[in-house]
């Protein structure tokens, strides 16, 4: 079945565990395929194995606030493009073609095309699909250590994951329990960033979840720590599957 998500994304250009090498972007994710998996379902009030069902979800997916920093290592003019596999619904600054501004290193973006300081480059876009075969199972209640925990190791700094967790915690904590997977390279695939000049390194972090009743047995995902350096481009972003 086809679900709608509701996705928030966050890029930051700083280092990242996918790295740049002359034209290529080397994916560090963890793309490892499981066929045949199953999963046990566990009855909350009796504990026992209820049932056995596959772990798979396909889901049409809009990407609802992707949003981009930019940290070079010196005050210089960055071009962004966007090679998005959907449609475009939304953009801010305005998307004409791509976006280029003044970066400065602490962050600070000004539009070359109207002046106007910005924190970010936002978008928004629809069009997508993904297959969930692992991931982790995670109390509503643990919403905030799991998070802290995992973001940091894939790399991101306190300022990046306190982001998403504010955003993320409402729609995750009144669940008792959430099935979390980190998309890689699938994702890579459907929204490539075009940047110019080429950051040194690159890391995308993309959360899909669902809310569960019950708990789940699941693969744990393993995923690639990461280490910044140089200008790097650093994304975040999150999708709901309802």
């Amino acid at each position: 079945m086809v679900k709608r998500i509701f996705i928030l994304f966050f890029i930051v250009i700083l280092g990242g565990c996918s790295i740049i090498k002359d034209d290529t972007i080397i994916n560090n994710s963890n793309t490892n395929e499981f066929e045949g998996l199953e999963q046990e379902k566990v009855d909350s009030n009796t504990n026992n194995i209820e049932d056995i069902v596959p772990i798979q979800m396909d889901s049409n997916i809009i990407f609802a606030k992707p949003v981009i920093y930019l940290y070079p290592e010196e005050e210089i003019t960055i071009k962004v493009k966007l090679d998005y596999k959907g449609e475009l619904l939304f953009t801010y600054p305005k998307y004409d073609e791509g976006w280029e501004v003044l970066a400065k290193p602490n962050g600070d973006l000004i539009s070359l095309k109207d002046g106007r300081e910005y924190s970010y480059l936002f978008w928004e876009g629809d069009g997508a699909s993904y297959e969930i075969t692992e991931g982790f199972v995670v109390s509503g209640s643990e919403t905030v250590p799991f998070l802290q925990e995992r973001l940091e190791y894939l790399g991101l700094i306190p300022r990046e994951y306190n982001e998403f967790i504010v955003y993320w915690l409402p729609l995750m904590e009144k669940n008792n329990y959430n099935l979390i997977y980190f998309v890689g390279e699938e994702y890579v695939e459907d929204a490539q960033l075009i940047i110019d000049p080429k950051p040194d390194s690159i890391q995308r972090i993309f959360m899909v979840f669902k809310g569960l009743d019950d708990k789940i047995e699941i693969p744990e995902q393993a995923l690639q720590p990461f280490e910044r350096h140089g200008f790097s481009v650093v994304e975040w972003g999150g999708a709901e599957i309802k």
